[in-house]
């Protein structure tokens, strides 16, 4: 029986990861250092060999999840791949000669078990051929032995390539958005000024109802951001191999770069909605509608939209329309800058996060479950930790207590970005949030 993979939120157990899992035969050998049963640092060749599965071992998932997010820095994920499959292959044939079958029926579900964490977790990886090509001769090896393997190994390629079907298909759709609004709304204004006559609260007068198709685009660009973009974003020269980069190809974190893109449309979004409207009482209420589109973000626990919003207001343009401002309550507006100051390392907020993160952990339904945060914080954090320690210890070895760290950050994110939408679309909105033209900075 293969170990059932739990949900990512139990993988990493916040005081400290349950390590205990990661004791195998040795202590401090095979290239492994343990202290108080805490894997904290290895030789790389060891940490592969700590990856593979053997007839007597299946690593831990958060040994699987770590090593595969954090292996990119030293070496490119088909590099690695090409290197399990050359272990399964050498253990296959230094195992007897008529135990092979045995073995084979031993060791091929948890092989293939390795290859759906894989390919569950990290697809992105797989859209490189030479990837594909070693995973398609490792899965035609398992396959072989079996009937019952051969089921599951299609099985596993079919959820594969389906998803990378969605994620090209969702770039698609992203380049032909970015294509229709890279017009600046005032060109549109003055060649065809009727087709800009709409705003946003003709659209939808409801701020309720706004910020829950905010929270629609922000889960679906969520959701297609691989875990790896955060590592991959930082990717530098793997200092015992000066000549190459380990992505000296193209970096591969479009879907988070398009997250960030998307944070600031939508503050360009907000100043340009704010300076539309010739008449200062109009402008007032276009204020007061997202600070109320801003509050229903909080509670539901859209972070990102939030501070988006709360960006567009303090843009200069909008920020030094006194008069337009003399008109507004602020006071529901003073309560939201407040939550989101960035003082003492945004303190309110991370508190309003932590309290988001419990009530999601114990929420019955997906409306309570929504923690979106201010993403370009969480990637702030993440270089941060990142930049702060080694990836190798003076004596050569990775230093794996850093990436328990990262991937512990890491794998949080994984949970947020799980979570279904619950509320209903509405394609008018949507639509004209992700189209309609901004104001440049001009």
């Amino acid at each position: 029986k293969m170990p059932q993979t739990p949900p990512f939120a139990a993988m990493f157990d916040s005081s400290s990861y349950n390590r205990n899992l990661y004791q195998t035969k040795e202590d401090n050998c095979g290239g492994l250092y343990y202290h108080d049963n805490n894997l904290l640092s290895g030789s790389l060749e060891a940490l592969i060999q700590h990856l593979v599965p053997n007839v007597d071992y299946y690593p831990d998932r958060t040994y699987i999840f770590t090593f595969l997010l954090s292996s990119r820095l030293f070496m490119h994920p088909y590099e690695l791949m090409a290197k399990v499959c050359h272990l399964c292959t050498e253990q296959q044939r230094l195992s007897e000669p008529g135990l092979d079958k045995n073995w084979t029926q031993k060791i091929a579900p948890k092989i293939l078990q390795l290859l759906t964490e894989w390919t569950e977790t990290f697809p992105y990886d797989f859209r490189d051929e030479r990837m594909m090509r070693n995973l398609k001769e490792l899965a035609q090896r398992i396959a072989s032995g079996d009937e019952v393997y051969r089921k599951s190994v299609q099985q596993l390629l079919q959820t594969l390539l389906r998803k990378l079907a969605a994620v090209t298909q969702y770039e698609e759709v992203l380049a032909k958005i970015d294509a229709t609004t890279s017009t600046d709304r005032l060109t549109l204004l003055k060649t065809k000024p009727q087709s800009v006559q709409r705003d946003i609260i003709t659209v939808c007068n409801d701020p309720y109802v706004l910020a829950q198709q905010l929270t629609h685009i922000e889960l679906e660009r969520l959701n297609y951001i691989g875990p790896e973009e955060f590592i991959q974003a930082f990717v530098q020269k793997d200092p015992l191999n000066n000549d190459k980069s380990c992505y000296g190809d193209r970096k591969k974190t479009r879907n988070l770069e398009a997250y960030v893109e998307w944070f600031n449309r939508l503050s360009y979004l907000v100043a340009t909605e704010i300076c539309m409207p010739v008449k200062k009482k109009h402008r007032a209420r276009v204020i007061e509608y997202f600070i109320d589109v801003a509050r229903e973000c909080f509670n539901i626990g859209n972070f990102n939209s939030l501070m988006a919003i709360i960006s567009g207001m303090n843009m200069s343009p909008v920020s030094r329309l006194k008069k337009t401002w003399a008109k507004v309550k602020t006071a529901k507006f003073d309560i939201l800058e407040h939550q989101m100051d960035p003082s003492s390392n945004f303190y309110n907020y991370r508190t309003a996060l932590r309290g988001a993160t419990q009530r999601s952990l114990t929420a019955h339904s997906n409306r309570e479950k929504i923690v979106i945060p201010f993403f370009s914080l969480l990637i702030k954090d993440i270089y941060f930790l990142n930049e702060g320690c080694a990836n190798r210890l003076p004596n050569g070895h990775v230093n794996f207590e850093k990436f328990w760290e990262l991937a512990k950050q890491v794998s949080e994110f994984m949970t947020w970005k799980q979570v279904e939408c619950p509320f209903e679309r509405d394609w008018k909105i949507l639509q004209y949030l992700l189209s309609v033209p901004v104001f440049s900075d001009d």
